[in-house]
């Protein structure tokens, strides 16, 4: 496994990425309020998020080094990061929970006319009261506050060496807990027992811990995968689907497998073998330059050829720090794909209405193509005999 966190040389370069991106955008400072944000530039990992109680900010100026402006509980772990300028406010605080502070710092890095970056576009968040930014905005007037998604979202698509191999260990986790599936999953086990003893395997396998825990199972195929397992039974010939976001050293894995209850039928294998062969292709096609529609239309056109179904929705999306990140395979996304980002190709099938299959790989995309960081599903259906 790759050594627990990143040298400050890997900050730095993070740094030096977004400021090149704020200078070309005219931006002064970027603010950041939440989790995955903040540890991007950081490293200040923590599940103390699960908390709304309260806010934390993070200063980037144009020039110079982060500022981070927390509450109080968190600045001995922050003082273990590459920061050196921590200032701190005794929170929750009712009534002024760090704005005058967060004030005073802005105004000291934009000076007294200038823009301040906010993530606020798609898969952003403000994470504070939103009548504390509607006073933030008027305590900074005339500076304003400027839309930074293209900032955040375009440096942090491009992973680094390092953020890749912390990925390729989060799917490593999950490779060994779906490798040990017959110890968790037959015929007679609740889905709720399934699942249960799934995220064990993943914490026994080596996740610090699973965010996400999704899957479905029904005779021939699934339908709903979002939902809490139930107290329902696999049975002969259903297929079970498990899909994990283990989180490693603050980076998600996020992939399913699929498994027959000790027979499948041939409408379950053909959705299988069609799911696989359309990934196949866009593992052979895919290629810095094209744009996330391209991904969606590869897959649709390869399962449509197969005679299969394609299933609705976005087909695989960007990962790392969160379970998803930008862009998404849907037909109307046109981010442009570059090499360095992590993607996951997920396909589906629909094999009769209300009835589903999916697949879903996790890639680096390289100048040559695409390198797989899930170890690839078997070419056939598995059964759990």
């Amino acid at each position: 496994m790759p050594k627990r966190g990143f040298p400050d040389t890997e900050f730095l370069a993070r740094v030096t990425r977004l400021q090149a991106a704020m200078a070309q955008a005219d931006q002064s400072a970027l603010l950041l309020t939440s989790a995955a944000d903040i540890f991007y530039v950081t490293g200040f990992l923590t599940r103390f998020w699960e908390s709304p109680a309260r806010p934390w900010f993070l200063i980037v100026p144009v020039a110079g080094a982060p500022i981070a402006v927390i509450p109080a509980i968190g600045a001995d772990l922050m003082s273990g990061t590459w920061l050196t300028d921590i200032r701190t406010w005794d929170a929750p605080f009712p009534g002024d929970d760090g704005i005058t502070l967060l004030t005073t710092t802005l105004k000291e890095v934009v000076g007294d006319v200038g823009t301040i970056g906010l993530p606020m576009g798609l898969e952003t968040q403000l994470r504070m009261p939103l009548a504390d930014y509607h006073q933030l905005t008027e305590n900074l007037a005339p500076r304003r506050f400027v839309d930074a998604t293209n900032t955040v979202q375009r440096t942090r698509e491009i992973k680094s060496e390092a953020e890749i191999r912390k990925i390729r260990a989060a799917c490593a986790v999950a490779d060994r807990s779906f490798a040990r599936i017959a110890e968790y999953a037959s015929a007679g086990c609740t889905h709720a027992e399934v699942f249960r003893d799934f995220q064990q395997m993943l914490l026994s396998e080596g996740a610090d811990w699973v965010s996400y825990t999704a899957g479905g199972a029904g005779q021939g195929g699934y339908g709903d995968v979002i939902s809490p397992a139930g107290d329902q039974k696999l049975t002969v010939g259903d297929i079970l689907m498990l899909d994990t976001g283990a989180v490693l050293d603050g980076y998600f894995c996020d992939f399913d497998r699929n498994f027959a209850i000790t027979q499948a039928d041939d409408a379950a294998k053909r959705a299988y073998e069609a799911l696989y062969a359309a990934t196949d292709h866009v593992l052979a096609t895919l290629r810095p330059g094209h744009r996330a529609c391209d991904v969606h239309a590869m897959f649709v056109e390869s399962l449509t050829a197969q005679g299969a179904t394609p299933g609705g929705g976005r087909l695989g999306h960007g990962l790392g720090i969160t379970l998803t990140e930008w862009p998404s395979f849907t037909p109307y996304d046109q981010t442009e794909l570059r090499a360095g980002m992590v993607l996951t190709l997920e396909p589906g099938v629909e094999i009769a209405p209300g009835l589903f299959q999916v697949h879903e790989e996790n890639v680096v995309l390289r100048e040559h193509g695409c390198d797989l960081l899930s170890t690839r599903t078997p070419a056939t259906l598995p059964i759990l005999r």
